[in-house]
């Protein structure tokens, strides 16, 4: 089609300038469909938390990043404040994890991840009763949307869109991938002294790891396959072989530990000279005069290998109290999943392994990356 000029004359250009800087003030207002790196912070040295706004006018919670549950929930610290925006659904929630659980009433709402960054009409719980979510608000669920089933009364087959599902209907995200980057925390809250964790929804940061990216699909053993589950083909300590075969389990930042299973676990402590496990800690305890002469933990996964080193198979000294350990008393990151291999999830690769690595949670292609990161490796200290 034809395209004709308009001759225009006297100043019709006047306020074109105002008003191609109001445009671009719109413009950058808009959401953002690419992806979208905001922060996470190290609590406690046991988890990492990010910050949620909930409602119009938002009120923001510290809530737990778990890639192992998929409700996502306020309350258990600052309670649930609702505002214009706050729908009650009429179902009621309620949710078991490894430790804890928490039950209550289910909210559609206003939900904001970072800003121009903003879902409407999440499904938000209520927690009016729970246990053990000490220090924080709750809980936002990054795991696959199926484990949403039989999560709320009446509507006990539904499933719940997840804040990834929902990020990538209302058009925040193009992508339904989640880059994860965490650090070894350097005190109990680095909140105080720094962020050294971050979220990329929608895809990855390429400034947050280093080399190439590893990916492998997601397990169909189940249960692992339910979850954010892989196969691990090789495990060894040093020279001692843990793992001799390709077997399932999951990557979950909601655990804080490695945890293998048992007859793993016996084989690791074995390898390490005097080093037995605490029962009324739950924690291996690895004799001084044995650090030295740690090896590397390494995983088999996509045919590349990914490396413990020393400094990740312990936790320093200064963190005991924290841990309800001894002072003085060597502690290792690695423990018990509390059964034998055999199971369909055979291990748990958690928050002490995630520190080290740059992992990505594909769920368009239904797989899970690994990639280095410049914390991969460092030189333990006590």
């Amino acid at each position: 089609m034809p395209l004709t000029k308009l001759e225009r004359t006297g100043s019709y250009l006047q306020g074109a300038p105002h008003a191609d800087r109001e445009r671009a003030s719109f413009l950058k207002s808009q959401p953002s469909s690419g992806p979208k790196t905001i922060p996470a912070s190290n609590l406690a040295y046991v988890q990492y938390t990010t910050s949620v706004g909930v409602g119009s006018p938002a009120t923001y919670y510290d809530l737990v990043v778990d890639t192992g549950s998929s409700i996502t929930f306020v309350g258990t610290g600052k309670k649930y404040v609702r505002t214009s925006t706050s729908v009650p659904t009429g179902q009621k929630v309620n949710v078991t994890y490894g430790t804890g659980f928490f039950t209550g009433v289910e909210y559609y709402d206003t939900v904001s991840l970072a800003d121009n960054f903003v879902i409407t009409k999440q499904s938000i719980g209520d927690a009016l009763q729970f246990k053990d979510f000490n220090g924080v608000d709750g809980i936002i669920g990054f795991g696959p949307v199926d484990l949403t089933q039989g999560t709320q009364i009446p509507d006990t087959n539904a499933l719940v869109p997840t804040i990834m599902d929902n990020s990538l209907k209302q058009g925040l995200i193009k992508n339904q991938i989640l880059g994860i980057s965490f650090a070894p925390a350097t005190s109990s809250n680095d909140k105080i002294d720094r962020i050294d964790g971050a979220l990329t929804y929608g895809g990855i940061d390429d400034t947050l790891y280093t080399g190439e990216i590893t990916y492998v699909p997601v397990t169909e053993t189940q249960p692992a396959g339910s979850y954010w589950g892989i196969n691990v083909t090789h495990s060894t300590f040093g020279s001692k072989t843990l793992i001799s075969r390709s077997t399932a389990g999951i990557v979950d930042s909601g655990t804080t530990l490695v945890m293998l299973a048992d007859n793993f676990f016996a084989k690791y402590l074995n390898a390490i000279p005097g080093a037995y496990f605490d029962t009324s800690v739950g924690l291996a305890v690895i004799p001084s005069s044995s650090v030295a002469g740690m090896r590397h933990l390494n995983f088999t996964i996509g045919g590349h290998v990914f490396s413990l080193d020393t400094a990740a198979q312990l936790i320093p000294l200064d963190q005991n109290t924290v841990w309800g350990g001894q002072t003085g008393v060597q502690y290792g990151t690695v423990t018990s999943l509390g059964t034998d291999s055999g199971a369909g999830l055979d291990f748990i690769i958690g928050q002490k392994f995630m520190e080290k690595y740059y992992v990505i949670f594909d769920a368009d292609k239904t797989r899970v990356g690994f990639a280095y990161t410049d914390h991969t490796f460092s030189k333990y200290s006590s």
